[in-house]
């Protein structure tokens, strides 16, 4: 009879399923992520034959990209175990003020919603990192202020009627071959490699991890956290009001309402795209299937003629689910 020693692995319980598809979530998500976007597109070509076309896939991208810096930022922000509600407030008054600003000329504009996104991460992050105000309530009462002032002062920023620059409409809305690939990539792209290579590769990256993994051994280490964190949401921000514009160009209108459907899926997109809202685990890679998940979710409700409440309920379904999710899988509650 074999008397051979059984080794702690083998001692040790085996996860439940709702533990198992949390590690599956957290270790393969952009395999999980692809099979889940496949999965849509068909169910969307199910509900409108010819949906997959060419010029449909442009259309995907262009609406996209936008909610895809927005959430650029978030996933920045989430690694460090924080949160900015202030991304829609920042991209509707960084568009607005914009297209308020286009008679000064295409450049200036744009360097003054650059400016917004600036100035508001800047006021973010010192609350954050320097006075250690809670995040949620920091950025949320800045989104309120935000918005806030821009309404009252909605007519000093406007030199003449608020426009849409031709080369920020085109950019956003422009193709470069066919149909199919955007204008915008050529913003998108170089950012989001920026993103992925900062993160994998600079110390500022892996400080990024470290701060929302274990912010008391960083400080015991030396590191000086508030500084992680200011950068980290002026960055937010500024890619926030870069979002802005670029939907201002999508939809070639401006007003002070503009992006505000995109606060609960720039949060859904990173969570979906496996980080974790606890901070130190994800990434940007799987944001950007987060975020083209949710644009074609978004067209498919609509084809089913969803109403705009039924997407933010099933957008808030979708975070405390996978937030739900995380907690079980990491015991980190």
């Amino acid at each position: 009879m074999s008397t051979a020693a059984t080794t702690p692995d083998e001692l040790a319980p085996r996860p439940g399923p709702v533990r198992a598809a949390g590690h599956f979530l957290i270790d393969r998500p952009l395999i999980m992520l692809s099979a889940i976007l496949v999965l849509l597109l068909i169910a969307c070509e199910i509900a409108s034959p010819g949906y997959l076309g060419a010029d449909r896939m442009g259309i995907i991208l262009q609406f996209s990209a936008p909610l895809a810096f927005l959430a650029a930022g978030q996933t920045l922000v989430m690694l460090t175990a924080g949160i900015d509600l202030s991304v829609a407030a920042t991209a509707t008054a960084a568009a607005y003020i914009m297209a308020g600003q286009a008679s000064r000329g295409t450049a200036t504009a744009l360097a003054i919603a650059v400016l917004v996104g600036l100035v508001v991460g800047l006021i973010n992050g010192i609350g954050v990192g320097v006075f250690r105000v809670n995040p949620l309530i920091m950025t949320l009462g800045m989104a309120s202020i935000v918005s806030g002032y821009l309404t009252v002062s909605a007519q000093s920023f406007v030199t003449g009627v608020p426009l849409v620059p031709e080369f920020v409409r085109e950019l956003a809305v422009g193709s470069l071959i066919g149909d199919a690939i955007p204008k915008s990539l050529l913003l998108w792209g170089p950012v989001a490699a920026l993103i992925l290579l900062g993160l994998r590769y600079s110390g500022y990256g892996r400080m990024l991890y470290a701060v929302g993994d274990n912010p008391l051994a960083c400080r015991l280490a030396g590191v000086r956290i508030w500084q992680v964190l200011l950068v980290v949401y002026i960055l937010c921000s500024i890619l926030a009001a870069i979002g802005g514009v670029l939907y201002v160009g999508v939809i070639n209108a401006a007003d002070l309402q503009l992006v505000s459907p995109y606060l609960l899926p720039s949060v859904a997109a990173v969570v979906i795209g496996g980080t974790s809202i606890f901070g130190g685990i994800g990434g940007y890679s799987g944001t950007i299937l987060g975020a083209i998940i949710l644009v074609v979710l978004d067209s498919l409700l609509t084809l089913l003629d969803a109403s705009q409440a039924f997407k933010q309920i099933l957008y808030g379904a979708i975070i405390l689910l996978l937030a739900w999710l995380y907690a079980t899988s990491t015991k980190r509650v």
